[in-house]
């Protein structure tokens, strides 16, 4: 069964085709173009097409995939480069070279790869759906084959697998695949939600001592325009202690996409001395790619997240940028000549945004393993204003705000994070972890805070009367406070301190704040602070 185009808007086609649902994928044209079923009118459907739709004409073709846009989900996936459909964008540049064309559709997976599989089952057992029936070895990681469905194993097809051949069979000649497909608007199920305890470290001083973020929870980084959203997101995602990464540009320069494709391919995990690109998974979505495709990367992205999730792996999703996605929203909803909300988006962004943020989170899987899925989305709000819906939307449902300050950006400070602004809901639940490593955390932790408040109610002082007119006492509280933002909170992302474990990020700190103690002791004693200093200067010569 087939229909036909009848007219044609920009990315907005209109077919005749009866018996489609809201949601269906589907082939359009002789390119057979990627579309989604947006709108439905008796007959005639919306579609919100994909690709590159120039040359398409009225009356071309149109054929339905019966089904919703989906993903292939196996063993493969990691060190992949996708686009926002989940096309694997080095075999798209073999077929049609640097310069993308439609219709193409190969598999995300290489079916002539051979995996060693091995399974803990036997004919005769039962299956329950989302239970692992066996596992292939994939880089790092012990790769769990799931079952989208229940059923009884008939045979297992041990040893060397290729994907393109079952790996088992169940009850009534059912082929069971090392993959299988998931619609990408659909979450992945779990047995159940479980709170987040355990802090996940990113190797950054600010974040993981001030605003630490646990496995399972949501941070977004909203800042204007070259305040360091994407370095940031991209050293995270080099040193963060987690399985797996997955990581989406949307909507981002080609040129920030290629830097990071080439810096991960040469770059190794701190922790496991292999390369970083075999935990990592890139969904490129560039500015230039159509902006269709952008609304779905997100979704195609995290889709793949909770997958290895539910193998009982902790897996950080990083978005870099939610505002390029909701203004891909804005543009589809204004083609389809919806009602707009505030500054043009659709009055349903925030339930929108909520539903996909709501797919992280620590879980108990179906195969009864525990997992997590974290977040960090970076936000864009035009002209650094974080009253804008998109901002806002975030942070009703976010845990931690990581808010970048165009001038510490501009003072070449790295990460740009405004300490007074932002926060994080989780410092309580992750200082029971931090306090086994040092009983002084919490202390140091709102010593630290203390400090850089009072300098800043003391900045305004000094630039009435000077750094002289102060008391010699203030004068020492300045000098600290000043050393924990340059030395402690400040991290170059090119040099070997991109990365810090927490036990030299609180030996650190402790070190700073013993010798503003000693100081201070030796100021209320009688000496003079001008002394103090040059003594401490020649001692650290």
């Amino acid at each position: 069964m087939s229909g036909k185009v009848t007219s044609i808007s920009g990315a907005t086609v209109c077919v005749d085709f009866p018996d489609l649902k809201i949601g269906d994928r589907i082939s359009v044209g002789v390119n057979r173009l990627t579309g989604e079923v947006v709108r439905l009118d008796g007959s005639v459907a919306t579609v919100q097409v994909f690709e590159e739709n120039r040359g398409l004409g009225i009356g071309e073709p149109v054929t339905t995939a019966k089904g919703p846009l989906t993903v292939h989900l196996g063993p493969g996936l990691l060190g992949g480069i996708f686009d926002g459909l989940q096309r694997p964008l080095p075999l798209l540049q073999e077929s049609s070279g640097d310069f993308i064309t439609g219709g193409q559709n190969p598999f995300p997976l290489d079916c002539t790869r051979s995996w060693d599989f091995r399974s803990a089952h036997k004919a005769g057992d039962k299956l329950l759906a989302g239970e692992t029936f066996g596992k292939v070895r994939e880089g790092h990681i012990q790769h769990h084959l799931l079952s989208p469905h229940a059923g009884i194993l008939e045979q297992l097809n041990t040893g060397e697998l290729q994907l393109e051949h079952p790996a088992a069979i169940l009850e009534g000649n059912q082929p069971l695949h090392g993959w299988h497909s998931w619609p990408v608007r659909n979450a992945r199920p779990y047995r159940r939600k479980l709170p987040p305890t355990t802090p996940l470290i990113t190797g950054q001083r600010c974040l993981d001592f001030l605003f630490p973020l646990l496995k399972g929870g949501v941070a977004i980084v909203p800042g204007g325009f070259g305040t360091g959203k994407t370095v940031l997101e991209q050293t995270i995602a080099k040193f963060a202690d987690v399985d797996v990464v997955v990581y989406v540009g949307c909507g981002e320069r080609g040129n920030e996409m290629a830097g990071l494709l080439d810096e991960f391919a040469e770059l190794e995990d701190p922790r496991s001395k292999r390369p970083l690109m075999e935990r990592t998974i890139i969904v490129a979505n560039t500015s230039n790619m159509p902006v269709a495709a952008r609304e779905s990367s997100i979704f195609t992205a995290v889709t793949m997240a909770e997958y290895y999730r539910d193998m009982g792996l902790d897996v950080l999703f990083l978005a870099d940028s939610l505002s390029r996605w909701a203004e891909a929203l804005r543009e589809i909803s204004a083609a389809l000549e919806e009602m707009p909300g505030e500054d043009g988006y659709p009055t349903y962004l925030g339930s929108r945004l909520s539903g996909f943020i709501e797919r992280a989170g620590a879980v108990e899987t179906l195969s009864g393993t525990q997992g997590s899925l974290s977040m960090i989305l970076a936000v864009s709000p035009p002209g650094g204003d974080f009253s804008e819906p998109v901002t806002q939307a975030c942070l009703r449902v976010a845990g931690a705000l990581y808010m970048l300050d165009s001038q510490l950006a501009h003072r070449r400070h790295f990460p740009a994070i405004n300490w007074n602004q932002s926060f994080s809901l989780y410092s309580d639940t992750a200082m029971a972890h931090f306090s086994e490593l040092h009983e002084e955390w919490a202390k140091l932790q709102a010593r630290c805070r203390d400090l850089l408040q009072r300098e800043d109610a003391l900045r305004e002082v000094a630039e009435v009367v000077g750094m002289e007119g102060l008391q010699d006492g203030d004068r020492l509280l300045m000098r600290t406070a000043e050393k924990i933002r340059l030395d402690f909170l400040c991290q170059n992302s090119f040099t070997e301190d991109a990365y810090a474990t927490p036990q030299s990020t609180i030996e650190h700190i402790v070190t700073l704040v013993a010798e503003h103690d000693r100081l201070a002791t030796a100021l209320d004693d009688g000496a003079l602070l001008d002394d103090l200093l040059k003594e401490a200067a020649d001692a650290s010569l």
